[in-house]
């Protein structure tokens, strides 16, 4: 009877043993260095089991519908994080398992979103401006100048309606965070002016869109457009004159993590100097881990597509969650696409 209840352990532990060595993560797509993964797992032996979204809100949908959908890190935008703290869907860090944070640039800590960064740790850091092909068009400064007639059906917009509205906003000289529902169906007018210049709505493909020149004008993440130009070099990006939106994508736990101790040490490998670098050098975004950007070379630091310089950074605003508004611009955003 003994040996038999050995035995028992024994079989049931050794799942639990092997569960122990995974962590599920949950990250935008072509976000992180396929590299660093691999040496993550090298180094600990933890198998991470890697899935992709292309959109805050589907990130959200997932875990709003099923708490414990088994998933240990997701790494929201700003506006995300504090939607999410606040409705208890993210667990308080233990800052004391996150030994390299200090790595981290203080100007991109302690945000509105979460105060002392209680629930997120920075990930990456970006920009949404214009992008011009060079071979077909003349370069554009302003977010106006998409509603030229000479741009018929030739754009290309996020597939966001935050970043697609912020667009308008900022053209009738309000936020792109604005909450004033007099002020979202404005900007929902002057995007229905704007809809016959629009071609296609996308936001995981817009890499691929430019190199390829299916699409030669419209809007994008730096990131993306950095990565772009490097296959294509006729493809720019530029700060529009009215503003723009600055977004910090960060690391967080949700509720029903199933493997806490190794969330943690992902977050913490991801924050080594090393690590941060070789990500932000395959992504093309900018790295808010101050020892990684001192490592990286000239010519990235130079580049201001990637790190804009701080007079261009006065026009960027940081993305803010639009509350109760939420509903006004969904509702709105829908009849942008359904052409009410």
């Amino acid at each position: 009877m003994l040996r038999g209840l050995v035995c028992f352990l024994v079989f049931m532990s050794t799942p639990l043993l092997a569960q122990e060595q995974v962590v599920n993560v949950y990250n935008w797509s072509n976000y992180i260095s396929d590299e660093v993964l691999k040496q993550f797992t090298k180094k600990t032996g933890i198998k991470v089991n890697y899935a992709t979204y292309d959109s805050n809100e589907t990130m959200y949908a997932k875990l709003k519908a099923n708490p414990h959908s088994g998933y240990d890190i997701v790494v929201p935008s700003t506006y995300f994080v504090d939607r999410m703290r606040k409705q208890g869907m993210l667990r308080t860090l233990d800052k004391t398992k996150l030994s390299n944070l200090h790595y981290l640039n203080p100007a991109l800590l302690n945000k509105s979103y979460d105060p002392e960064n209680h629930y997120s740790i920075p990930y990456f850091w970006s920009s949404t401006g214009l992008v011009v092909n060079t071979h077909y068009h003349a370069t554009v400064q302003r977010w106006i100048d998409l509603w030229k007639p000479q741009y018929h059906h030739q754009l290309l917009l996020l597939d966001d309606k935050h970043e697609v509205f912020s667009v308008a906003l900022l053209v009738l000289g309000y936020s792109p965070n604005d909450t004033h529902p007099e002020h979202i169906r404005q900007a929902y007018l002057k995007l229905k002016q704007l809809m016959p210049n629009i071609r296609l709505f996308n936001d995981d493909g817009v890499k691929s869109l430019y190199i390829d020149e299916d699409l030669t004008i419209g809007m994008a993440w730096n990131g993306d457009i950095y990565r772009a130009s490097q296959a294509n070099a006729a493809i720019q990006f530029i700060y529009p004159n009215e503003g723009f939106v600055i977004s910090i994508d960060n690391m967080a736990i949700p509720v029903g993590a199933t493997h806490l101790n190794n969330a943690y040490r992902f977050i913490n490998f991801m924050l080594r100097p090393d690590m941060a670098k070789k990500n932000s050098l395959a992504t093309g975004y900018a790295s808010p881990n101050q020892a990684a950007v001192k490592r990286m070379p000239k010519s990235i630091l130079n580049n201001p597509m990637i790190y804009p310089d701080q007079k261009t950074l006065r026009r960027g605003v940081v993305q803010a969650d639009a509350g109760d508004a939420e509903a006004v611009y969904q509702k709105y955003w829908e009849l942008l696409k359904i052409g009410g």
